[in-house]
């Protein structure tokens, strides 16, 4: 079973991306990945075959999810202050408890 990667969209704070690197967990960023104008449909197409968790915190992605699209799965992450410690602990969780085969097509909400 392989581990669960994560990709963060640019509505995501790259503090997560740190925390979750310290923790060993595979993850690359929009910025990263060179995405930054990238439709959402795009944005999934990349995580999916890159296969990697898609997270953000814009919950306008679960209207493309709803077209059909074959995803890895899609974290939908809360925002506001005082939620990238929460974030990342959760987001560690879901990689301790779950392989990627359990997370595809799924839909998380933290």
């Amino acid at each position: 079973m392989a581990e669960i990667r994560h990709h963060l969209d640019e509505h995501m704070d790259t503090a997560v991306a740190v925390g979750l690197r310290r923790r060993g967990i595979d993850v690359t960023t929009t910025v990263e990945a060179g995405l930054m104008r990238a439709s959402d449909s795009e944005q999934m197409e990349y995580s999916r075959g890159s296969q990697r968790v898609f997270v953000t915190r814009d919950r306008r992605i679960l209207a493309t999810a709803g077209q059909g699209l074959a995803h890895a799965g899609i974290v939908i992450a809360r925002s506001g202050r005082g939620t990238i410690g929460p974030t990342v602990l959760a987001l560690a969780h879901l990689h301790r408890t779950f392989s990627a085969e359990d997370v595809a097509g799924r839909i998380e909400f933290l």
